[in-house]
């Protein structure tokens, strides 16, 4: 008799979760780069530009990033929530309860802080 369950287990660490968010959120037209913050505003420690969290077997995850121009950031923001929740479901099967998507700044074409060509890291202190 063939039995379907397999013994051990499978474990996915927060640290890939975090990879499959930024990478999703890269991925998505419209993002221009994620934030790589230096310190967290409210803790005053260092911060990460995407932070998962896994609470009761549920995902939560907060990304930050820098918008391109002319377009809707409510709209963009939703496509970074959806993109985001996809990916992870798909490729770990965990389900996701929260992607809270910060916008930290909209960068423009010509703007002489910002290289169009080549994504770069942003600090926010």
């Amino acid at each position: 008799m063939k039995s379907d369950v397999i013994p051990g287990f499978v474990t996915v660490e927060p640290s890939v979760l975090e990879t499959i968010a930024r990478l999703t959120t890269l991925g998505v037209p419209g993002v221009v780069d994620i934030v790589e913050r230096e310190v967290d505003r409210l803790l005053g420690v260092p911060g990460r530009a995407v932070v998962v969290q896994v609470k009761d077997q549920r995902v939560i995850v907060e990304v930050h990033i820098v918008a391109g121009p002319d377009q809707s950031l409510l709209q963009l923001g939703r496509k970074i929530q959806y993109e985001v929740i996809r990916a992870v479901q798909q490729m770990t099967g965990m389900p996701v309860e929260a992607v809270n998507v910060h916008i930290e700044d909209v960068v423009y074409p010509g703007n002489p802080e910002w290289a169009a060509s080549e994504p770069q890291s942003y600090a926010v202190e």
